[in-house]
């Protein structure tokens, strides 16, 4: 392994201890390994680690560091960069600062903490304890949605006008935006980027863990959805808690039949998902052999580079283009599709994301849409007003 790898572990109750496992297996295979808890609030990976983890990085064992995300300090640095930048509204309004000692994190902060982590580490491989997956996707969806936030609010060249800004001014007879605002929309900027940069590295994956006896394939099928929406694969579905091998033998009729259930699910489950399906029981009762269980002597899944998504030219025979969009386990009936100017806008159940359209279909008209095998295709007719002729 030589590019930096990270691995975003989301799902239910057994996500800590694969995690746990996940960091200390690859730190065994001599990476320096950095566990990260982003999503613990009750502190599950101190209990499977036997060791209570803090905001500031601890050996834990040989090549191994472990911390957890202070969503407090995140919050203090948040509002004390911002404090600085409004003092003079402050003074203008004769309004006291907040004193940092009676700022309490807001809902939503811990998923600034956790993008602002992912471009920082410098380790060979970065474990995370991620947030449950509909709230993953929304955070691995945050830098694009933000960017294009910014872009509307303060686009990039009204950064032009700042020389001309005092002129302005006098002209207009009303302030323009301070040079900290633009300041603020660079380093915001940048700051976006590195997170997606780092969300989108090829070193970069998402692990979902489910457990084997809540029937979570249905569920399964819809995170899937949402991850490939926004571009992302799992690179493995771990199922824990599974019964031992043995047990479809067991002289317990009821014993057995459970387990023949249970391996019918799981041949169902590899069958329908592309990628690696691990299963570990609850007879691994140390870190070490679900670490065993799960990857042996090898390094782990590799991450699965999502699908194209292609524009397929069918104007010769049909006179339409269309547009493939690669979504694993989307429902028809969750589907939403919204053309709004040269965006497409896309809902997968509660997930949704904005489309930039390539710039042959934006001088098209959408001529329907139909979903088969796991692909949306969305048919365009081209514009007579808008094509070039001949």
């Amino acid at each position: 392994m030589t590019a930096k790898r990270t691995i975003l572990i989301s799902g239910d109750a057994g996500a800590p201890a694969v995690a746990a496992a996940t960091a200390l297996h690859a730190a065994r295979r001599g990476h320096r390994t950095w566990l990260l808890a982003a999503d613990d609030p009750h502190r599950a990976l101190d209990a499977a680690l036997g060791t209570r983890l803090e905001p500031e990085p601890a050996a834990y064992a040989p090549g191994l560091t472990v911390s957890r995300i202070d969503e407090q300090a995140a919050f203090r640095y948040a509002v004390g960069e911002l404090t600085d930048k409004l003092s003079p509204l402050f003074d203008l309004l004769g309004a006291d600062r907040l004193d940092p000692e009676e700022l309490t994190a807001l809902p939503g902060i811990a998923r600034l903490a956790l993008l602002r982590a992912l471009p920082a580490a410098d380790d060979d491989v970065l474990v995370v304890l991620a947030p449950p997956p509909a709230e993953l996707i929304a955070t691995l969806a945050l830098p694009e949605q933000l960017t294009r936030y910014l872009d509307r609010l303060v686009p990039e060249q009204r950064q032009a006008a700042r020389a001309l800004r005092p002129l302005l001014a006098g002209l207009a007879g009303v302030p323009m935006p301070a040079e900290w605002l633009y300041e603020g929309r660079g380093k915001a900027a940048a700051a976006l980027a590195e997170s997606r940069a780092a969300i989108t590295d090829p070193g970069t994956s998402i692990r979902l863990v489910v457990p084997a006896d809540g029937h979570p394939y249905g569920e399964l099928r819809r995170i899937r959805a949402g991850l490939a929406l926004h571009g992302h694969r799992p690179d493995a579905v771990v199922v824990h808690g599974a019964l031992p091998e043995g047990a479809v033998d067991s002289p317990d009729p009821w014993l057995a039949a459970l387990a023949r259930r249970r391996a019918e699910e799981l041949t169902a489950l590899a069958a329908e998902t592309d990628a690696p399906v691990l299963v570990t029981g609850p007879a691994e009762a140390t870190l070490e052999a679900v670490a065993e269980r799960l990857y042996g002597d090898g390094e782990g899944p590799e991450r699965l580079a999502p699908q194209p998504w292609a524009v397929e030219d069918r104007l010769a025979e049909e006179g339409l283009l269309v547009w493939h969009l690669d979504l694993p386990g989307a429902d028809r009936a969750e589907l939403d599709l919204v053309r709004r100017g040269d965006e497409l806008v896309v809902g997968v159940g509660t997930h949704r994301r904005v489309l930039a359209l390539p710039s042959a279909l934006r001088r098209c008209t959408v001529a329907g849409a139909g979903l088969g095998d796991g692909v949306l295709a969305v048919r365009f007719a081209p514009d007579p007003a808008l094509w070039p002729r001949g």
